[in-house]
C-alpha cells in the first residue's frame, strides 16, 4: 500500500464521521453526552473509532429547541422563559437557531440577539399574550413603541424565518392607548436583518417597526391584521439598504410607511391591501427609492401618499409597473406645514392667526406602466370602527403646494386610470381650494378635477396619460394652478358635453402640448383663466371632439396661447 493508501480514509470511515458532525452540530453537545460519544457512536455504526468533535468547531451552528429548555406549546402555558432561555443561550455560543416546532407557544416579550436565526416550523404558531403585564416596557430607544412581542435591539445577523404563524391576539387590547398595544416585530439599531417566510396576523398595534437599521432584507413574509387600529404592515424609520420581495399584505393602516432618514430602498413583487396608505412618506428624508411590480387593491387611503413637511425631503424616487384595483387616491404629493397646536390636523383651515407653515422640499418623483381604477368612495365593511371624512370620495391625483412653495420635477408616463366619475357642476367650479397641504390628501375636500389637480409645481411631465370614466363627470378632467414648466404629450381624456372644459390653467406658464385628444365631446379643450398665463402651445392634437378648442375667462389673454395645426 502506498502512501496515499494509507493516510486516506475507507468509504465507511468518511461516512462514520460525517454522520458523527452532522449529529453533532444539528442536536449539540448535550445530546450526545447522553448517549454516547463520537467514537463510541462511530463504532456503533460500523466505523473506526476517532477524537470527539471539538465544542469550539460547532458553534455558531447548533440548533435549540425551545422545548428542550422548557418550552410547553400547548397554547396556555406561558413559555416566555424557555424562549428567552433558548435564546440567550444560542447567543452564547456565537449563535445558531433557535426552533419553534409544532405547537401554540403563548408567550410574552422576547428578545432575539446577535447571529441568532429564529425558526418556526410550518405547524407552530406564536400566539401573544392578552395580558399586558406579560410584556417589557419600553424596548425601543425611541419612545413611539413601549411594548412588543419580538424584538431585538442593536443586534447584527438576526433572522427571523420559517413558515410559521405569529399571531398577536390584537382584538383583545382594542380601545387601549397606544404605548399599551404590542407590536408584533420591532428592530432597532440592526444590522444584517432578515425578515422570511412567516405570517404576522392579528397585531394589537403595527405588525412591524424596523427603525434605525441597516441592510434589511424581507421576503416572503404574509401579513393580515385587521383587528385593530393603526395595523400598519411594514413601517420603516431611518433605514437605509432595505430590500423588501414578495411579500403579501392586507393590514388597517399604512400597509408600507417610510418616515425619518431611509435611503436606497427596493420594493418588488409584492401585493397591497389596507385601509389607509401602502406607500406613506413623511418626516424626514427619503431619498434613492424603487418601488416597481406590485398590485394594490382594496385600498382607501390614498396608495402613494407624500406627507412633506418641514424638515421633510424627498427625492429620486421611482413608481414603475404598478396595478391600482379598487382604490381612493389613487396619488397625493402634499407640501406644507400645519400651523402648531392645530388640533384638526387632518382638516383645518386657515385663518389670519393661524397661517400655514412652510414645507419641505420635494423633487424627482417618476411614476411610469401604471394601470388603476378608482373607487367611487371608501368601502369600509372591513374596519368597522372607522368612519369616512367628508373628502374621500370623487378623488384624483393630488399634487398640491401652499402658494409660494413649490413641488418640482414629476413625471407621468404610460398611464391609464379609470375614475368613477359622478362629479357636479358645483365641485367643477371651486376655484378656491384651501391653502392647507401637507397632512391628509382628503382634507380638500373633493377637488374640481376629476382626474389630476396641480397646484403650485414646477417641471411636470405626463406622457402617454389616458384618463377614463366609469360615469359621466362634469368636472375637467386636469386642473393646474400655478404650475410652470409642463408639458403634456400623448395626454387623452373623457370629456362631457355639459361641462366648462376638458383642462382648465390658472396662472400656468410655458406648457406645451403635444399629441392630445379629447375621447368624447366636450365644450372646449382648454380653459385659460386669470392674468398671469403665458408661453402656452397646443401642436399637432385632435380637437375635433371639443365644441371649442379655447375659451379664455378672468381676464386671460388669448395671446397667453399658441394654437398650431
Amino acid at each position: 500500500m502506498n502512501t496515499m493508501d494509507k493516510t486516506s480514509l475507507s468509504r465507511r470511515d468518511l461516512v462514520g464521521r460525517m454522520s458523527m458532525a452532522a449529529v453533532a452540530a444539528s442536536l449539540g453537545s448535550s445530546i450526545v453526552s447522553k448517549t454516547g460519544s463520537a467514537a463510541q457512536l462511530s463504532e456503533a455504526r460500523g466505523g473506526k473509532a476517532q477524537e470527539p468533535v471539538a465544542a469550539h468547531e460547532n458553534a455558531g451552528v447548533r440548533t435549540y429547541n425551545v422545548r428542550h429548555h422548557g418550552a410547553k406549546g400547548d397554547g396556555k402555558t406561558l413559555d416566555t422563559a424557555a424562549f428567552q432561555a433558548a435564546i440567550d443561550a444560542c447567543t452564547n455560543d456565537k449563535g445558531g437557531t433557535v426552533l419553534v416546532p409544532a405547537g401554540e407557544f403563548l408567550i410574552g416579550s422576547i428578545e432575539l440577539k446577535s447571529n441568532v436565526t429564529f425558526h418556526l416550523a410550518a405547524a407552530a404558531r406564536l400566539l401573544g399574550s392578552t395580558n399586558s403585564s406579560h410584556y417589557k416596557e419600553g424596548i425601543e430607544k425611541d419612545p413611539y413603541v413601549n411594548i412588543a412581542l419580538i424584538y431585538a435591539n442593536d443586534a447584527e445577523n438576526v433572522s427571523i424565518e420559517g413558515k410559521g404563524i405569529v399571531d398577536g391576539q390584537g382584538a383583545a387590547f382594542l380601545g387601549k392607548a397606544d404605548k399599551d398595544r404590542p407590536v408584533l416585530l420591532v428592530s432597532y439599531g440592526c444590522k444584517n436583518l432578515s425578515i422570511r417566510d412567516i405570517s404576522l396576523t392579528n397585531s394589537a398595534f403595527w405588525c412591524t417597526h424596523i427603525n434605525r437599521c441597516s441592510h434589511v432584507y424581507i421576503d416572503g413574509v404574509r401579513i393580515h391584521s385587521r383587528v385593530n387600529g393603526n395595523n400598519d404592515g411594514f413601517h420603516f424609520d431611518n433605514c437605509d439598504h432595505v430590500n423588501v420581495s414578495n411579500c403579501n399584505v392586507a393590514c388597517g393602516d399604512d400597509a408600507c410607511a417610510l418616515f425619518g432618514a431611509n435611503r436606497n430602498v427596493t420594493i418588488t413583487n409584492c401585493t397591497f391591501s389596507t385601509r389607509w396608505s401602502v406607500f406613506r412618506f413623511g418626516e424626514g428624508v427619503s431619498e434613492n427609492i424603487t418601488i416597481s411590480n406590485c398590485v394594490i387593491y382594496d385600498t382607501f387611503g390614498c396608495p402613494i401618499k407624500m406627507q412633506v413637511a418641514s424638515g421633510t425631503r424627498l427625492e429620486n424616487i421611482l413608481f414603475s409597473d404598478l396595478v391600482m384595483s379598487n382604490v381612493t387616491g389613487p396619488i397625493y404629493i402634499g407640501l406644507g406645514s400645519h400651523p402648531p397646536n392645530v388640533q384638526a390636523w387632518w382638516n383645518w383651515e386657515p385663518t389670519p392667526a393661524n397661517e400655514p407653515l412652510p414645507g419641505g422640499i420635494v423633487r424627482n418623483i417618476i411614476f411610469k406602466g401604471i394601470r388603476a381604477t378608482i373607487a367611487p368612495a371608501p368601502d369600509l365593511k372591513e374596519y368597522p370602527w372607522e368612519s369616512p371624512f367628508p373628502g374621500e370620495r370623487r378623488t384624483c391625483i393630488n399634487l398640491t403646494a401652499l402658494d409660494g412653495q413649490l413641488i418640482q420635477d414629476i413625471s407621468f408616463s404610460d398611464i391609464h386610470i379609470t375614475f368613477p366619475g359622478g362629479g357636479t357642476s358645483e365641485e367643477a367650479a371651486g376655484r378656491q381650494v384651501p391653502q392647507t397641504s401637507g397632512n391628509e390628501y382628503f382634507q380638500f375636500g373633493v377637488l374640481p378635477a376629476y382626474g389630476m389637480y396641480a397646484r403650485n409645481v414646477r417641471g411636470l411631465t405626463l406622457d402617454d396619460v389616458r384618463f377614463d370614466l366609469a360615469t359621466p363627470d362634469l368636472r375637467p378632467a386636469l386642473v393646474f394652478d400655478h404650475v410652470a414648466d409642463a408639458a403634456l404629450n400623448g395626454f387623452s381624456a373623457e370629456g362631457n358635453p355639459n361641462n366648462e372644459s376638458l383642462l382648465r390653467f390658472t396662472a400656468t406658464r410655458e406648457a406645451l402640448l403635444t399629441a392630445c385628444r379629447a375621447l368624447k365631446p366636450c365644450a372646449a379643450f382648454l380653459q385659460v383663466e386669470g392674468t398671469a398665463n403665458e408661453g402656452i402651445t397646443i401642436a399637432a392634437s385632435d380637437l375635433s371632439k371639443a365644441a371649442s378648442p379655447l375659451t379664455f375667462s378672468r381676464g386671460a389673454a388669448k395671446k397667453a396661447v399658441n394654437l398650431r395645426s
